[in-house]
């Protein structure tokens, strides 16, 4: 992780700090960090103590469950949309959740006691996290369906679309051995359903690289999990 040099204003494109009022979003900007969030970087372990708060720009971030020692799940997917370090916001100060950068990016940090300052102190901002926290319930309750339910090819086609609508992009990096991980499955059962999809035309990928190339296909290819979870975005 790295500090950004902040000498040339860094722009929000967090939807939690976008939608406060200036006067509140200028009290909390006194206390924020802008970050550098590197691919594969984990900024909590389960159990570790919550530090910080990070509210990504275009950053992405992974939130998985431990199932033993080699083996973990994805439960949540964060973007600009949310926060990570909820728990925070619940009184607790501890992660029960490993947070992994998915996505290289951007992001906004702030101390904890920082924050649970100015969650004290701003109506509109305990607001904003208490219905984040409520759309993030709802995506790890879905997501939990959907790994025992689903089949990989809905599944990755669900999981892609997911990102895409949180980096604003249909370009980014994901090696099949990371996307293994991110839905519990052998790495051969990830290539076989990306092999799928690239031969669809629906997406290209090269070493990691992974390019959307029909959305409303990759769409019609999803499990309806996908639009449930897009609705509870929109809080």
């Amino acid at each position: 992780m790295k500090l950004m040099n902040t000498d040339h204003e860094i722009p929000n494109l967090n939807k939690l700090l976008c939608a406060l009022p200036s006067a509140d979003y200028h009290h909390i900007h006194q206390h924020l960090e802008v970050v550098i969030l590197n691919f594969g970087e984990v900024l909590y372990e389960t159990g570790d103590v919550i530090k910080y708060v990070y509210f990504p720009n275009d950053a992405l971030v992974s939130l998985l469950t431990n199932v033993d020692q080699h083996r973990a799940l994805e439960v949540g997917l964060v973007g600009r949309e949310g926060m990570v370090g909820v728990a925070l916001a619940l009184g607790a100060n501890v992660s029960l959740v490993r947070a992994i950068v998915q996505g290289t990016g951007t992001a906004m940090r702030i101390k904890a006691s920082f924050f649970r300052q100015e969650l004290g102190n701003s109506i509109l901002l305990q607001r904003g996290v208490n219905l984040y926290i409520n759309a993030l319930m709802a995506q790890i309750a879905q997501t939990a369906a959907c790994n025992r339910f689903h089949h990989i090819e809905a599944r990755l086609a669900r999981w892609l679309l997911m990102t895409r609508d949180r980096v604003y992009s249909d370009h980014f990096y994901l090696t099949h051995e990371f996307l293994a991980h991110m839905l519990g499955v052998r790495r051969v059962g990830v290539t076989k359903a990306a092999h799928s999809l690239k031969k669809q035309k629906l997406i290209e990928y090269c070493r990691g690289n992974i390019t959307i190339l029909n959305l409303a296909g990759l769409e019609h290819v999803s499990c309806s999990c996908y639009e449930m979870i897009k609705v509870s975005d929109k809080y």
